[in-house]
């Protein structure tokens, strides 16, 4: 009999698991076991059989989006071959289906005679209720004390789970065909080569994806040397991996200039007819006669590219999701300047939001906003509303703006305000967007949204149109991304005194 493909991947959802799947009758059989599997005969696992997954997830390593089923990272921590025993040689799926199976696998982690047990419950569809037992059966492969999280690397890479999160190669969209879930997150030297190669239309393959692309040699920033749309889109597919994951399951806001950098753009929030099928969206289901209805979702790099081509030089995710749209996933602290407000000005005022940030023991991260101002981003647990975060946004500007009371006006018109800074809290409001961070801004050479480093605020060269298309590649490749904090850290809000 051919021998089988086996797979375990260690699984970090909303706990930890390892999910152990056997090639079987064409799809992977599956099994949760929380503690992961074992060498040692003396120690049992407990094992939870759940839905079948297909066989394009055997070697799928990298994040599943949150909100989505197994919203989490995954790592391929042991695979190989496997084969039936005995009685059950003949037909593993009936035995699967009786409670029962024998098997050997050849694994680089795992190796020899292992056996599924159900506990309890009937076939699997009963949820909760289809238990299993795993053990090792005592052979030349058993080992006493074996634990699996003494070998918490993937074969396929080397890397572990933390790495993974931190920099995936992959994800994997559940709401996918098989054949195309496991999406690409970095643009191959090839496929760049690619879009070098082409003339000024043409059609590229980037992340899976065949995009028609147009006008590229266009002229979109001025600059020395000029920037065209060829390397606005170049710029795009080599940061798109990092921004994705602030515009995934988010509405996105393009604020488009076809014509580029130096005419007049507009905003385009309705995804039009022509988009392609396979680009995520969302409908409002709120959204009156004459409001945008249906928008772009950006869950994959493509899509983002996608956006690029179609003009959209900034980005603008909204601050919820589209499974819960009146749930801010931020707080937002917008630093606006005023005619008469000097950087070093709007500096103090960041760096006093510094200082009270750390006194409430809040986790939030700050980025130059690539024109005058200084934004700061502060990640929320769910379940807050609009009027929560803007509230709280609202007690901290106050706080601060009274310590220097003679730089902040707060009058909402700009010609109100005799040329002092405003402190812009009324932005945490549904379908109110700051632009994304690594976002481009309609400028000479490009400048973009460039997160900072709290210590920066210190930095004698900090600017806040300083960081450009060109220059914020090398720095993401040599500092990673400064950002990604408010990703992983949701938090309460603490009252402010």
């Amino acid at each position: 009999m051919a021998e089988k493909r086996f797979v375990v991947q260690r699984h970090r959802a909303r706990r930890l698991h390892y999910d152990f799947r056997l090639e079987i009758d064409g799809v992977l059989v599956s099994w949760a076991v929380p503690k992961g599997p074992t060498l040692d005969p003396a120690v049992r696992r407990a094992a939870f059989h759940v839905e079948d997954h297909p066989m394009a997830y055997e070697n799928f390593e990298g994040v599943i989006p949150s909100g989505q089923y197994g919203g989490g990272d995954v790592i391929v921590w042991d695979a190989g071959t496997w084969e039936p025993r005995d009685q059950d040689a003949a037909d593993p799926g009936r035995a699967v289906e009786n409670g029962e199976l024998h098997f050997d696998v050849h694994g680089s982690k795992l190796r020899g005679r292992f056996v599924l047990v159900r506990t309890r419950g009937g076939r699997f569809g009963r949820a909760g209720q289809d238990e299993w037992l795993m053990l090792h059966k005592r052979d030349e492969y058993a080992v006493s004390g074996w634990d699996a999280e003494d070998h918490p690397d993937s074969v396929l890479s080397g890397r572990t789970n933390d790495q993974v999160k931190a920099d995936p190669d992959r994800i994997w969209r559940s709401d996918l065909p098989a054949a195309r879930a496991s999406i690409p997150l970095k643009a191959a030297a090839e496929e760049l080569a690619a879009l070098h190669s082409l003339g000024a239309n043409g059609t590229w393959e980037i992340f899976g994806r065949r995009l028609r692309v147009t006008n590229l040699d266009k002229v979109l920033f001025p600059g020395s040397p000029p920037i065209t749309k060829r390397d606005f889109l170049d710029y795009t597919a080599r940061v798109a991996p990092t921004v994705t994951p602030y515009l995934t399951r988010r509405a996105l806001n393009m604020h488009r200039y076809p014509n580029g950098a130096g005419t007049k753009g507009f905003w385009q929030k309705e995804l039009p007819s022509h988009a392609p099928e396979w680009l995520a969206r969302w409908t409002n289901p709120e959204a009156a006669r004459g409001e945008t209805q249906t928008y772009l979702v950006v869950d994959e790099p493509a899509a983002l590219i996608w956006a690029a081509n179609f003009g959209a030089l900034e980005w603008h995710p909204w601050t919820s999701r589209i499974d819960s749209p009146h749930e801010p996933t931020y707080a937002l602290l917008d630093l606006d300047p005023g005619t008469g407000t000097s950087w070093e000005d709007l500096l103090s005022l960041a760096r006093l939001h510094r200082t009270a940030l750390e006194h409430l023991g809040v986790s939030a991260r700050a980025k130059v906003t690539g024109r005058r101002g200084i934004q700061i981003w502060v990640p929320v647990e769910p379940g807050l509303s609009f009027d929560d975060t803007r509230a709280w946004a609202h007690d901290l500007s106050r706080t601060v703006g009274a310590v220097l009371p003679a730089l902040v006006s707060w009058k909402w018109q700009k010609d109100e305000r005799g040329g002092l800074a405003r402190l812009d809290y009324t932005q945490n409001a549904i379908n109110r967007t700051l632009v994304a961070p690594y976002s481009p801004r309609p400028a000479p050479e490009a400048p973009v949204s460039a997160p900072i480093a709290w210590d920066e605020l210190d930095d004698p060269a900090l600017r806040p149109d300083g960081f450009t298309m060109r220059t914020i590649l090398p720095r993401l490749a040599s500092q990673g991304d400064l950002f990604r904090e408010v990703l992983d850290h949701p938090q309460q809000l603490p009252p402010i005194n």
